[in-house]
């Protein structure tokens, strides 16, 4: 990523930035520090990273479009999603579902994964619109997968702490 800063006397306290092309473009008072702005621009190009990896995900894995096809397979088109995406600010969970509004959260890191450890995790967070709790009824409906213990080992073993806040 390129990287054009813009420093102004008129500007006094905020710093902008955008994305031209391929190259951030940032604005910055005339005043403020090298650390501080270097740490600001770090921050922005973090967040226009994960924006551009939750766009090519989206285009190249449209989880409407597998929700759907996974929601004919499993559930028999019976679920209702409101809402499915990809999330980059999701770092301590796979997924989650607020199955009250029918709206699905998938953390950017499972669309980095194998399909299968994707769908898993998509199958396990439909299943919380029929049972919103993991109960014994809950995993029946889960483990109809057929690679779930699989994918469930394959998460344990990439080490993605699922307890951290």
């Amino acid at each position: 990523m390129e990287l054009k800063i813009i420093r102004s006397p008129n500007r006094r306290r905020t710093v902008s930035a955008k994305m031209v092309n391929d190259c951030l473009v940032v604005a910055a008072p005339l005043r403020l520090s090298e650390e501080n702005l270097a740490k600001i621009v770090s921050d922005f190009k973090l967040k226009f990273e994960k924006k551009k990896l939750k766009e090519e995900l989206d285009r190249n894995q449209p989880l409407a479009e597998i929700a759907s096809l996974l929601n004919k397979k499993y559930f028999s088109n019976r679920l209702k999603i409101n809402s499915i995406e990809y999330v980059t600010g999701q770092n301590g969970k796979f997924g989650c579902c607020n199955y009250r509004e029918g709206h699905i959260r998938i953390s950017h890191k499972v669309g980095l994964m194998p399909k299968w450890v994707r769908n898993y995790v998509l199958i396990h967070e439909m299943a919380h619109l029929i049972e919103p709790n993991h109960s014994k009824a809950f995993w029946n409906i889960v483990c109809r997968y057929g690679l779930t213990e699989r994918a469930r080992g394959f998460l344990y073993a990439v080490g993605f702490n699922r307890n951290k806040p």
